[in-house]
């Protein structure tokens, strides 16, 4: 039998991910794909460990489940993000044509709906605010750390 699990479910998973990003010093935002139930990639922020301003959790994610997949495209995939993509990545997901994107939290400042709405593939799904709160505190708390 084919166990089909939550949103919540692997949102969970993707903050385990941005706590690992806290635990290094990372910006909190963690990733996670999702192709036929199974999670196929994990990821975090790791911009300062790898001196590189693209290595964004998505940007990760991405890479990683399309090199396990074989392909570069993700139209039978999902994403599950801890805070809203910038543009950077929302033009990645495009690319990708990954099937569905759930964020957690919006980014106020740099999140891709400021700029344009539909950056991403036309047929991708987009669920927002799932575990909004967990994710806003992991992010207010490392940034209060830094002040």
């Amino acid at each position: 039998m084919l166990t089909v699990f939550s949103d919540e479910y692997y949102m969970k998973e993707a903050l385990k991910e941005a706590q690992k990003a806290f635990d290094e010093d990372e910006v909190p935002v963690g990733a996670i794909v999702v192709c036929d139930n199974k999670i196929i990639a994990r990821a975090h922020n790791m911009t300062e460990k790898l001196n590189d301003v693209t290595a964004h959790a998505e940007m990760l994610a991405i890479t990683s489940a399309t090199n396990f997949l074989g392909g570069k495209y993700l139209n039978e995939c999902s994403i599950y993000i801890t805070l809203e993509p910038c543009i950077m990545c929302a033009g990645a997901l495009f690319w990708s044509q990954v099937k569905k994107v759930v964020y957690a939290a919006p980014d106020l400042k740099r999140g891709f709906s400021l700029v344009e709405k539909s950056i991403l593939h036309p047929k991708t799904e987009v669920i927002r605010g799932i575990m909004q709160q967990e994710s806003s505190d992991l992010m207010t708390s490392f940034f209060k750390s830094k002040r």
